[in-house]
This record gives structure tokens, sequence and C-alpha cells, in this order.
């Protein structure tokens, strides 16, 4: 199949999915699934936003730990509410503190709950909300350190076949990337050899605010400290991390690690530049690039290389096998190349362009069909891979999974969030 041709399909299908709820979930569009938002940041907001947009949702509840994040976020869950005719979120069901947490999770009327707020505050709201019977999206990592993450995983076990418990590593869910798994695993670039992984971003934004407690300001600006956020290869590596272990379908055996904070602010304590080579079982070799630096984006891209051909994925630049079986996904590799046929056609820059909804109508479409999903393993997993990056680099020494698994490592965030009731 061609590149158009092949793009153009799981386009139609991605607009069916879309289009046509009461097809998708085997009921009809008003069964929505009652949902409340922890965290009301940006992120928080893109994906209830999406959410809304491509599943039968209503957002009934929000909380967090600040004022001003209620009063940014609630005009927009309003307005998506409004237009599928449900009404505004009750005044009651705004919930503001170090505490909000648990008052959105006692509303019985509340299905599920989408956990976006800092990672530090991951494995407690999981577990609150596996105790309160809500199914969970949590935003990845799961944790910030080992105990969180073992935390998560029991948690995880508790949930099982009662509650969906998903995590958002949406790639998985990405139509391009899908593919090119499914080809690796079945043999198409032959024996892995192996893999290299980059994440190359901008440098995470100084949000300066006059008048703020020490603790204040560390929580708005967490992706500059390792006990609150885990720092930049929990935040964004993470995702090809991710790719790998799914790819490989496994662990990796150890982790040899260095970076440093070269070129980054003075505040905090998280690093801007990870080097980690890993090795995984079969003598596969996987080499990570993961940079936080500068005011420009770089590139994402996990490229696979095995003995019959290479599969390579960008974020934007095109997923394709070259080698004896040669594939093409359909993603445009560059702006250049587009035609205004192409563009008119539906050919994307983006190989995530579908990878949200996809992810979003999984989860919601598994509590609707109550075939539930449980992603804690995979997604505790994921998060331990990283945090073996981090450890062996931060050590200067070669660094098991074994010897992390065994590890009790808890980070103390030295936060006290009493002063925000």
């Amino acid at each position: 199949m061609d590149r158009l041709s092949f793009l153009k399909n799981t386009s139609a299908i991605s607009a069916a999915i879309v289009l046509k709820p009461s097809i998708v979930f085997g009921t009809t569009a008003n069964s929505a699934v009652r949902i409340g938002i922890i965290g009301c940041g940006n992120r928080g907001t893109a994906v209830i936003s999406s959410m809304s947009k491509h599943t039968p949702v209503n957002i009934i509840a929000m909380a967090d730990l600040f004022k001003d994040k209620l009063d940014n976020i609630t005009p927009k869950i309003n307005e998506l509410n409004a237009a599928k005719g449900f009404p505004a979120v009750q005044k009651a069901h705004i919930f503001k503190g170090a505490d909000a947490y648990k008052r959105l999770l006692a509303l019985k009327e509340l299905d599920a709950v989408l956990i976006s707020s800092p990672a530090y505050t991951h494995p407690g709201f999981v577990e609150a909300a596996v105790a309160a019977g809500k199914h969970i999206y949590c935003e990845k990592p799961v944790a910030t350190d080992v105990a969180g993450c073992k935390r998560v995983q029991q948690a995880g076990e508790k949930a099982l076949g009662k509650l969906s418990l998903v995590i958002g590593f949406q790639i998985r869910h990405a139509t391009p990337y899908a593919e090119m798994v499914k080809r690796i695993q079945r043999g198409e670039i032959g024996e892995l050899i192996n893999a290299q992984l980059y994440y190359l971003s901008s440098a995470a934004k100084i949000h300066e605010y006059k008048n703020v407690s020490d603790d204040e300001f560390r929580i708005r600006n967490h992706y500059q400290f390792h006990a609150l956020s885990g720092g930049i290869l929990l935040d964004q590596g993470i995702h090809m991390l991710d790719v790998c272990n799914w790819a490989l379908n496994s662990n990796p055996v150890h982790a040899t690690g260095s970076g440093g904070r070269k070129g980054r602010p003075v505040i905090g304590d998280a690093w801007n530049n990870y080097q980690v080579l890993y090795q995984y079982p079969n003598d596969v070799n996987v080499s990570f690039h993961s940079t936080q630096i500068g005011p420009s984006f770089g590139d994402v891209c996990c490229r696979f290389i095995g003995s019959k051909g290479v599969a390579e994925a960008h974020y934007s630049g095109g997923v394709f096998i070259n080698g004896e079986n040669k594939w093409d996904s359909g993603i445009a590799r560059s702006a250049s190349e587009l035609t205004a046929q192409q563009q008119a056609s539906g050919v994307f820059l983006s190989s995530l362009h579908d990878a949200d909804a996809n992810k979003e109508i999984a989860f919601i479409d598994s509590i609707i069909n109550r075939k539930y999903l449980n992603e804690a393993t995979s997604g505790v997993n994921s998060t331990m891979t990283a945090i073996l990056g981090r450890e062996s680099a931060g050590a200067g020494r070669k660094m098991s999974w074994e010897e992390l698994n065994r590890s009790s490592q808890h980070f103390d965030t030295k936060l006290d969030l009493s002063k925000f009731d």
C-alpha cells in the first residue's frame, strides 16, 4: 500500500470513530461517562478538551491546588459541556486546596477521573481513585521515584478487572507507530540489532511569581525539580523509552548514563541533558539522548536497526521502514513534500495526528462496554526505565534493572501542603 492510500484509509477509520460514537461504544451518544479533572493546568486542559471532543463524556467536577487554575479552566469546561448539551459544572463541584482531590473523588455520581497534576502527586491520587471506585486516566509518569512506582503497581493490581486504569502514553495509539511496531514484531526488519532514541526539546519556561511562598513557587515550576516532576527523562524522554519497551516487548537489563545541568537556570536541581546506553535482552543495545536546552525545539525520533532493515519514526518527519520490506505510513517527511492535492486529501505532517483521540476513545469505550483496561504494569515499567537512566547517570555507573527494583528510593518533596487549604 502506498503512503497516501495508507493514510487515507486510517484517516477514514479515525473519522468514523470521532463522528459516530453510538456505533463505537455500542450505546447511545447520550450515555455519557461523568468525569472529573484533577490538575487544571495546560496539559489537563488539553487532554480534557480532546476527550470531550472525541468521546461521550460529561465533565462534572474539577480540582486543583490553586484558585487561578480553576478560574482559568472553568469557562473552557463549561463551553465544552454546552457544546454537547450538558450543564455548566456546579460551583459545589469545583474544589480548591490540598484535599481537593479527595472531595472530588467522594462524589457518588462521578464515574471517572483525569489525573493531570504534577507527577509527585500521581501515586497518592491513583491510590485514592482506586479506593473510591473511579476509572482512571493518569498522565505519565506514574511517579517520580521507585517507591511511587511500586504504589501504582499495587493500585493497579487492586483495580484489575474492576476498573479501567490507563496511563497517558498516547503514542501506543498513534496509527503510524502501531503499524510500525507490528511490523517490527513480526520480523520485517529481521533480527533486531540496536536502537537509537532521542528527544531534543527546548528549555522549560521559568514562571515568575511575586509574593508567593517557596513551596508555591516550586510547585508552579515543578519541571525544574526532580522530586516534583522526576526530571526531563520522566517528563519527555519517557515517551521514546515507552515506545522502545513496547517494540522490544521487554524491559532493559541495565543502563549506563551521563548528563548534567550545563546551560540550565540556577533554579532547581533537574538536569537538562542525558546520554544513556541501555542493554535489553538478546544483546540489543539502545542509545538514548534527551535534552531540554535553548529556545528551539529539535526532533523526537526512535530508530530500530535490524538485519533486514531500519524502522524509523519521528513526531514530524515520517514513519517508515527502509530495507528488504519497505513500508511508509503516509506521514509527510517535510512540509515541502506536500502538494495542494495532498494537503486537501488529508496528508499529515504529525505522526501523532490521531494518538490522543484514539487513546481517549479506547479509555471511554472500555468503561461503557465494561471491558476494563489496565496499563499499570506497562506504565510502571516505562517509568522505571526512565528512572534507571536517570539514577545511573546521577550515580555515574552502570545500574541494573534488578538493583533498581530492589531499591526503596523515595523523594521527600519537602512541601507543606497545609498552607494551601
